[in-house]
C-alpha cells in the first residue's frame, strides 16, 4: 500500500513542475510535500495533521524533544505548536492530511473512548494499513475532481475514524474529547494565534480556558512543552522570520509588525532563535534560494 501511495504522490508532484517543499492539491486538507534537500532547518507552526512519511527521514525538534521519523511511519500533531524541522534522508517525500477537530469530536463521542491524559503534541508510530489506504483513495480522488465535494466528506470521517482506533488513538482522542483540556488549551492557542502581536494576561487565557491561572499554565506546557508567553514569542519570531527572509522586511519593520517594541531585544531574541542576526539571515537564506534555483 506505501508503494501505490508513493507512486501516486510522486506522479502528482511530477505534473506540478517537480515541486521542492510543499504541494496543495484540489482536496480540502490534503497536501504533499517532497524535498531533495538535508541539513535546512525550517521554523515553523503546525497544526492538527497527520503527515504519512513514504519515503527518505525527518527530524522535528519541539521544545527540549526531538522525533525522528522515516518511511513508513506517520507523525501526528495534536496541537498548535511551533516547531524546528530538518529534513535527514533524501528523497524526502510524505503526504499531510489536515485532521477536523469537530469531526474528531463527535467521532469521540459516537466511540465512546475514554478520554486521555495530557501529553506531547507530536507522535510518531508506524503508520497504519487503514491509514494508509484511505490515504490511497483520498489521492486517487484527484483524476475524478468531479467526485471530491461528493466523496471527500466520508473518506476523512473514515480516515478520522481509523486514527481514533489506531496506533495514534490515544494521542488524538484528548483532542476530540469535548471540554477536555486539551480542548480547552486549544481554545486559548486560538486566541493566541488570532492575537499573537497584543500584549496577552495569562489571567484572560485562563478564563478563555475555563480554568484558574496555575491549572492553565500547568496545562497548556503539559501540551505545547512551553509557556503561554514562550508560545507567543515562538509565533512572533516565526513570523517576523517569514517577512524577512521571504519578502526582505527590515529588522526593525519586522519587529513592530509582529509586537515588539525594543528593536534590540527583539535581535537578541532572534539570533538566539535562529542562530543568525536579522539582516544575516536574509542575506544567506536569498543565497540559498538563487542556488536551489539554478
Amino acid at each position: 500500500m506505501d508503494d501505490i501511495l508513493l507512486g501516486l504522490v510522486s506522479r502528482y508532484l511530477e505534473d506540478q513542475g517537480g515541486i521542492d517543499g510543499e504541494a496543495m492539491t484540489p482536496v480540502p486538507g490534503l497536501s504533499t510535500f517532497r524535498s531533495e534537500r538535508t541539513g535546512v532547518l525550517n521554523h515553523i507552526i503546525y497544526e492538527p495533521l497527520i503527515c504519512l512519511v513514504l519515503q527518505g527521514s525527518k527530524k522535528v525538534t519541539w521544545g527540549d524533544k526531538t522525533y525522528e521519523f522515516s518511511s513508513g511511519q506517520s507523525l501526528l500533531v495534536s496541537m498548535d505548536v511551533p516547531a524546528v524541522s530538518q529534513v535527514t534522508g533524501v528523497p524526502y517525500t510524505a503526504i499531510v492530511i489536515h485532521l477536523d477537530l469537530p469531526l474528531l469530536a463527535e467521532l469521540t463521542v459516537q466511540m465512546e473512548e475514554s478520554t486521555a491524559s495530557d501529553s506531547n503534541g507530536l507522535h510518531v508510530e508506524r503508520t497504519d494499513s487503514q491509514v494508509a489506504e484511505v490515504a490511497v483513495r483520498l489521492m486517487r480522488l484527484l483524476d475524478q475532481p468531479q467526485a471530491i465535494p461528493i466523496l471527500h466528506g466520508p473518506i476523512i470521517r473514515e480516515l478520522h475514524y481509523w486514527l481514533l482506533a489506531g496506533r495514534h488513538g490515544a494521542a488524538i482522542r484528548r483532542l476530540g474529547w469535548p471540554d477536555g483540556h486539551a480542548q480547552r488549551v486549544s481554545r486559548a492557542i486560538r486566541v493566541i494565534r488570532a492575537n499573537y502581536k497584543k500584549v496577552l494576561p495569562v489571567t484572560d487565557l485562563a478564563a478563555i480556558a475555563g480554568m484558574s491561572p496555575s491549572s492553565f499554565h500547568q496545562h497548556f506546557r503539559s501540551v505545547t512543552s512551553l509557556s503561554p508567553l514562550q508560545f507567543q514569542k515562538q509565533l512572533r519570531l516565526i513570523e517576523a522570520r517569514r517577512l524577512i527572509t521571504a519578502e526582505g522586511a527590515l529588522a526593525s519593520s519586522a519587529a513592530f509588525d509582529v509586537g515588539y517594541e525594543s528593536v534590540s531585544q527583539f535581535t537578541r531574541e532572534y539570533r538566539r532563535a535562529f542562530g543568525l542576526p536579522p539582516g544575516r539571515d536574509r542575506s544567506e537564506t536569498r543565497v540559498l534560494m538563487e542556488t536551489s534555483h539554478r
